[in-house]
């Protein structure tokens, strides 16, 4: 079997379209189209089905497209582990960090990565878990870091590793909170908040727990960046909610205090990765060491 041929295939269906496959690897659509034809007439089958405009895979299609991710992740990983060598040069590690989590944060997770005996070259990207998840399924990333697993709506091989978890603490500039003298959690009734955006694991578990406490508050932004919802805060503008094992260090910088904790509210923390036959040593460290990490700062 030609692999150029397969590997053409594969993009396609990675892609969901000869034009969109054709402008990922600069090739022309016509050029694509007649090489997966010459795959077909070698295998003797149809690997795809046309349904209105857009191709589907064949029951055949779909049995090549399991060996064919199997047969391109070995390669890429392949590719990853002898770029190693010689011994002595930077291992490349790729990372996804979820915009929803604190810098600070991220990087203690990351931190075992770094600590390793070998030379590390680090690549972070920070964007939305799906754009991650994907990144992830095509192998630009070796690791994705998240405060939630893997959704169950996502189709793609991958496994979530728990490494830690954390309560939530409130925080404010002291003038603002000042301005109630309620105790917690009822002096978030008289004070304006910050949230993270609807779709991080922290709105949805604060979300429940305001139900719960029958809090009825005044939401004044939402932020999908960690960074920025904080930076508003050290303003003025609102409480806003951050990870409990970060607590100590926010407060270091005397511009803000805790206004209460959360004791009920735990944000988990996870790994996400790919399953593969050889494992990143970077992976490797940071998944053994995640809960660590987060208990040395709660």
């Amino acid at each position: 079997m030609n692999l150029k041929h397969l590997y053409y295939f594969w993009k396609v269906a990675k892609h969901g379209g000869v034009v969109r496959a054709a402008e990922a690897i600069h090739i022309s659509p016509q050029t694509l189209s007649g090489q997966i034809k010459l795959l077909e007439d070698r295998v003797g089958t149809a690997l795809f089905k046309r349904q209105g405009r857009t191709l589907e895979l064949t029951e055949a299609g779909k049995l090549a497209l399991e060996y064919a991710d199997e047969m391109f992740t070995l390669g890429a990983e392949l590719d990853q582990v002898l770029r190693q060598y010689p011994h002595g040069r930077a291992i490349e590690f790729r990372v996804g960090v979820s915009d929803a989590l604190p810098k600070s944060l991220a990087y203690r997770l990351l931190r075992p990565a770094i600590k390793l005996d070998e030379p590390v070259k680090i690549v972070c990207r920070e964007w939305r878990l799906d754009r991650l998840l994907a990144e992830l399924a095509l192998h630009r990333l070796d690791l994705v870091i998240s405060d939630s697993p893997v959704p169950a709506n996502v189709e793609i091989k991958a496994y979530s590793h728990k490494l830690g978890e954390s309560g939530v603490t409130f925080m404010a500039h002291p003038m603002l909170a000042r301005q109630s003298t309620l105790p917690f959690p009822r002096n978030l009734e008289q004070l304006p908040i910050l949230l993270p955006g609807e779709d991080s694991e922290m709105r949805k578990a604060i979300n429940e727990w305001l139900d719960r406490q029958r809090l009825k508050v005044s939401v004044v932004g939402e932020f999908d960046d960690a960074a920025l919802m904080a930076a508003f805060g050290r303003e003025q503008v609102g409480v806003f909610p951050i990870p409990a094992a970060l607590a100590s260090e926010y407060t270091q910088e005397g511009t803000l205090v805790r206004v209460g904790i959360a004791d009920t509210v735990r944000i988990k923390y996870y790994a996400l990765t790919i399953k593969r036959r050889l494992t990143h040593p970077c992976v490797l460290a940071i998944t053994s060491q995640g809960t660590t990490a987060l208990h040395e700062f709660s």
